[in-house]
C-alpha cells in the first residue's frame, strides 16, 4: 500500500494533537476534528499551503478529513493511540483520541506547528458543541460544500479577517480588491 504524504502528516499532527490536548477535558473526537481543520485552513490562508495537506468533506457536523477514519484505524492498530470513551454529563459519548506514541515533528515546520498551536490554544477549553459552531456559523468555507462532497483549500478566504492579524489582514484585503 502506497502511503501519502498528507496521511503520515494527517495521522502525525493527530497524535500530536492528541498528546496537547490530553489535559484538555473537552477534547474529544470532534475538537480534533476541529483543530485540524482550522490548523489546514488557517495556515491555506496565511501562507498558501496548509498544514497536512488532507482532503477535507463536509459533513453533517462539518469538515473533517476524508482520510481522518483510516488515519485514526491505523494509528489504533500500530499501538500508537487508543481511543477512550467518556460518559458526558449530557448523555453524549466522547471519543477521546489518546497519544501512546511521541508525534514524529520532523516533517512539520516551526511555523507549521506554531499554527496548530496557535488553533489549539483558541480551542483550549471550549465544547465541543462550541467549536461546532465556529466551524458552522463563521466559516463560509464549510457552507460551499453539500455533505460528502469535498472543501477546496481556497475556501479558507472565505473566513474571517479577524482569523488573521495585522499586516496579514491588510494584504488579504488587498488580494480580494
Amino acid at each position: 500500500m502506497i502511503v501519502s504524504d498528507s496521511d503520515r502528516r494527517l495521522r502525525e499532527l493527530m497524535l500530536h494533537v492528541a498528546a496537547r490536548c490530553q489535559n484538555d477535558p473537552t477534547f474529544g473526537a470532534t475538537k480534533l476534528n476541529k483543530i485540524l481543520f482550522f490548523s489546514d485552513f488557517s495556515s491555506f490562508l496565511r501562507t498558501g499551503k496548509p498544514v497536512t495537506g488532507a482532503i477535507y468533506m463536509r459533513q453533517n457536523n462539518g469538515p473533517v478529513p476524508r482520510r481522518l477514519v483510516p488515519a485514526r484505524e491505523e494509528l489504533i492498530d500500530k499501538k500508537r493511540a487508543v481511543i477512550q470513551k467518556n460518559e458526558l454529563w449530557n448523555g453524549m459519548v466522547q471519543n477521546r483520541l489518546i497519544a501512546l506514541d511521541k508525534a514524529d515533528l520532523s516533517q512539520f515546520t516551526k511555523e507549521e506547528l506554531q499554527q496548530v498551536e496557535a488553533v489549539v490554544e483558541s480551542l483550549d477549553g471550549r465544547t465541543a458543541a462550541e467549536v461546532s459552531k465556529l466551524s458552522h456559523e463563521e466559516c463560509l468555507a464549510w457552507e460551499i460544500a453539500e455533505d460528502g462532497e469535498d472543501i477546496p483549500y481556497e475556501a479558507a478566504f472565505l473566513m474571517p479577517l479577524r482569523e488573521c492579524e495585522g499586516a496579514e489582514i491588510r494584504a488579504l484585503e488587498l488580494a480580494r480588491a
